[in-house]
């Protein structure tokens, strides 16, 4: 559903200016963006999760509105925080599909509309990443503006940054002019791996037993548990310094006018999550607070909500004209009339994921194309190519998985032949399509893809998710794929990492442990046990 305008009946409200480059107004809002790195959905107080304290994530959602079901379209750090960006989805941004690509010249961002219009524009910590952004006039191209992390800290345990987000804030806000708006991006770099092991426990005071259940795609052990309360504890420094950030602009005077965002780009660093595409992999926590902006506050939105939203609604809050701004058509919609408690015509019936080249590891740098749909209580996957390995090949070590303790647990139990139910679940091949009812099986677990009863859901999920990606100019859809593959990853240190690392050259991937690699003729034995 791409949209060439925003909502102009909305936008009187918020003193819309036809232009960028007329002077902005000090009514307009400023723009606070807030994202965490690798936090699936439910993992914040507000949703009922016990075991993560998040009260300035609460806040947000208690003084503004809880978003129950956000998805990102490609569920992994650069195409979904690209996706933010520009306000389209992944499969129509070239390059900026992937990985650690090549950003294109052509997108425009919206943090540079905003720059234009008058805006100060900055980030802290991790803004777009991981790839390149390009040049503009001989310089590194700016995408959120100038980045604001040289003021540093002590960090409680040695891989949380040293990036003191909320004095870094500080500084940004105190260079700014006295009538001058603002757009920021307060980037964490948690909860994303590495972590201190025990340190959910030994510095946040956690137990194992808080935690009500575990995924049934791991193992239920102290181990995993042990990760995940240490993936809370990097979650809670996060919120830590939102609140801070909160309590800042509250003592200015500039809260009740700030548009708060707060999210995450992907699903949890842990296997069968983060660069795949189920239901906790796309499925993220989202609240928003606008004290001046959003009527009755405290209040849930269920339907469905895109990160192409996000882009359309800043620009529409901001004033912005969507035909002056120069930025390509959005996907997205803008969510205005939502704080408005108006009738919303543009409401999401379903949502589209999918993915392409995330990590690398596979032969020539190929991707896992896959895409899918989200309606009725219902996701439907498309494998394209699933005679390749979802989680990266074996030999390299699984590479579109983070190394973990959780990681490790899984792939060590397997290689003792205690049984493979788990090492199937997180790393094993997939077949061609699959189909879960995810409001009664979240966890994925129970494929429905050859069960007649859902013959006439699966008809129908596949042709409404085929047209809409028509609609919206897929390659993949259209026959033209392979394009995804063929884009140049942008690291020359890991570009090509199968080929070179099974030539025998001494290559290594900082994300992964090196006990994750599989011996050599790993593949060539699962391939006769399995009858391949």
């Amino acid at each position: 559903m791409i949209l060439k305008s925003l909502l102009p009946i909305v936008c009187i409200v918020f003193c819309v200016q036809c232009s960028t480059e007329e002077k902005p107004s000090p009514d307009r809002p400023n723009i606070l963006f807030c994202i965490s790195d690798d936090q699936s959905f439910p993992h914040a107080g507000a949703y009922g999760t016990k075991w993560v304290n998040t009260p300035a994530f609460d806040r947000v959602a208690r003084e503004g509105i809880l978003f129950t079901n956000a998805y990102t379209p490609n569920a992994k750090c650069a195409p979904s925080r690209s996706c933010i960006l520009t306000g389209r989805n992944s499969w129509q941004l070239e390059e900026a599909a992937n990985h650690v690509p090549y950003f294109p010249a052509k997108f425009k961002t919206y943090a540079e509309v905003l720059k234009e219009a008058g805006y100060l524009t900055g980030y802290t910590g991790k803004g777009w990443a991981p790839g390149d952004p390009g040049q503009v006039d001989g310089g590194k191209r700016l995408l959120l503006g100038e980045a604001y992390s040289e003021v540093k800290l002590t960090p409680p345990t040695k891989a949380i940054s040293s990036v003191d987000y909320a004095a870094n804030f500080k500084s940004f806000f105190e260079s700014k002019g006295a009538d001058q708006p603002f757009c920021f991006w307060y980037g964490a770099t948690e909860p994303h791996r590495r972590y201190e092991y025990g340190t959910g426990i030994s510095r946040g005071n956690k137990s194992k037993d808080q935690i009500e259940s575990v995924f049934d795609f791991w193992p239920d052990n102290d181990t995993v548990r042990t990760d995940l309360l240490d993936y809370a504890y990097e979650i809670e420094h996060f919120d830590d310094h939102l609140g801070q950030i909160l309590a800042y602009l509250e003592e200015v005077g500039e809260l009740d006018n700030t548009l708060v965002i707060v999210t995450s780009d992907n699903g949890m660093p842990f296997p069968r999550l983060k660069g795949q595409s189920y239901e906790y992999s796309n499925h993220l926590p989202l609240a928003m607070m606008w004290p001046k902006g959003i009527k009755n506050s405290g209040r849930k939105f269920e339907k469905f909500v895109s990160f192409t939203d996000y882009a359309p609604t800043i620009l529409d809050a901001a004033g912005i004209n969507f035909g002056s701004s120069g930025m390509a058509d959005f996907e997205g919609t803008s969510l205005l009339p939502v704080f408005g408690e108006e009738t919303y015509d543009d409401e999401r019936e379903f949502m589209v994921i999918g993915k392409e080249r995330h990590d690398l590891g596979r032969p020539d740098d190929w991707g896992y194309p896959m895409r899918g749909i989200i309606d009725d209580g219902f996701l439907y996957l498309k494998n394209y190519k699933s005679d390749r390995w979802p989680a990266g090949h074996p030999e390299t070590g699984y590479m579109n998985c983070d190394g973990s303790p959780t990681k490790t647990y899984i792939i060590n139990q397997n290689r003792r032949k205690e049984g493979s139910e788990y090492w199937d679940l997180n790393f094993g091949k997939r077949p061609g399509e699959e189909l879960y009812m995810i409001s009664e099986d979240p966890d994925c677990m129970d494929n429905l893809i050859e069960d007649p009863a859902y013959g006439e859901v699966l008809s129908g999920l596949k042709s409404m998710m085929e047209s809409e990606l028509k609609k919206e100019g897929d390659p993949r859809i259209n026959g033209n794929g392979d394009i995804f593959d063929n884009y140049e990853y942008s690291q020359d240190a890991t570009r090509n990492f199968y080929n070179r690392f099974m030539a025998g050259e001494d290559i290594k991937a900082g994300w992964i442990n090196q006990s994750d690699i599989e011996p050599k003729g790993f593949v060539e034995e699962f391939r006769r046990s399995h009858g391949e």
